[in-house]
């Protein structure tokens, strides 16, 4: 892996690195490529300092519809093997988990919406997760999730009762992080997803529009400051 420069890995036109995320990346000076993955041939990993995964409507087993799966996974299988840095959100997060042996597949409720999480103790020790609250605010857009029981060397790092992964790290490696939820959306990207993606997000979720859209903005500044707490952490880590 080299230089100090990211590979973003986007799916869906209208799901992009969020608010957050971009104001991290910004205020710690790190810089950034966007890889639209359904038009674009992947990049060599070797290119970069790290690969941040964001999500999207596939599923880690449609290679059949989504071709560029193949070359991604094995993508994130060479930053693991190199050592490098991996950041994945949503489809990010089960793609990492697939590629490191976990079961991935429905949940039995879709989870939409704001939740409350819980940290595991596993992920209250990670230096990635140093000063995240105990029962953080998530974002969730997602019907599926990784499944327990995981792997060897795979620890849980964060649990709810919509998804019993939330969050994900390799044991002897905090440079790779899967988080199930979207903390990186700000409230413009979330009136986005729900202005492209409701007709799927509200059937059959229980979730609310309205109210989605309410809490994003309650909640922007203490979500934002959170996010960029972990993401502060995560860069230190990944470009030591």
């Amino acid at each position: 892996m080299s230089g100090k420069t990211f590979l973003i890995v986007q799916h869906m036109v209208w799901e992009g690195p969020g608010q957050h995320l971009l104001a991290a990346l910004g205020g710690a000076g790190v810089a950034y490529r966007v890889l639209e993955a359904w038009r674009e041939p992947m990049p060599a990993a070797s290119e970069f300092a790290g690969i941040i995964v964001l999500g999207g409507s596939p599923n880690v087993d449609e290679e059949d519809r989504f071709p560029y799966l193949a070359p991604l996974k094995s993508a994130i299988r060479q930053v693991i093997a190199a050592g490098g840095a991996y950041l994945g959100f949503c489809l990010g997060h089960q793609l990492l988990g697939h590629v490191l042996g976990c079961r991935v597949g429905p949940l039995p409720r879709k989870s939409v919406g704001f939740i409350t999480g819980e940290m595991t103790p596993e992920g209250l020790a990670h230096p990635a997760f140093q000063g995240f609250p105990t029962r953080p605010d998530l974002f969730k857009w997602h019907g599926q999730g990784v499944l327990p029981p995981l792997p060897p060397g795979i620890e849980i790092l964060a649990r709810s009762a919509a998804a019993p992964v939330e969050a994900l790290g390799l044991a002897g490696n905090p440079k790779v992080v899967g988080l199930q939820f979207d903390n990186h959306a700000g409230p413009a990207d979330v009136e986005k997803w729900l202005k492209f993606d409701a007709a799927w997000a509200l059937s059959e979720s229980g979730a609310d529009a309205t109210a989605i859209a309410a809490t994003a903005r309650l909640q922007e500044a203490e979500m934002g400051r959170e996010f960029r707490g972990f993401m502060d952490n995560f860069l230190h880590l990944a470009l030591a």
